[in-house]
């Protein structure tokens, strides 16, 4: 999957998770300060990911991730 369509389907899984429109969604988008994330939704997007990429995201990947992009780096990292 390339780069591309990883960030096209991370923000699609938000989007959903989050009813966001995604057109809000950027790869610059930071979670908490843009789109409204707390810490409970980040654990349910994580789970989202997981099941939808069937990847383990390690507890302390989630702890460092504040934007839409340090989702891409991580999944992206996990699916190669």
């Amino acid at each position: 999957m390339s780069r591309e369509e990883l960030l096209k389907k991370v923000v699609s899984i938000i989007s959903e998770s989050l009813d966001i429109e995604e057109e809000k969604i950027k790869e610059d988008s930071r979670l908490i300060e843009d789109l409204d994330v707390d810490s409970l939704e980040l654990v349910d997007l994580t789970m989202d990911f997981e099941t939808e990429l069937e990847v383990n995201i390690e507890d302390s990947q989630v702890e460092n991730i504040r934007t839409v992009k340090d989702i891409v780096n991580i999944l992206q990292e996990k699916l190669n």
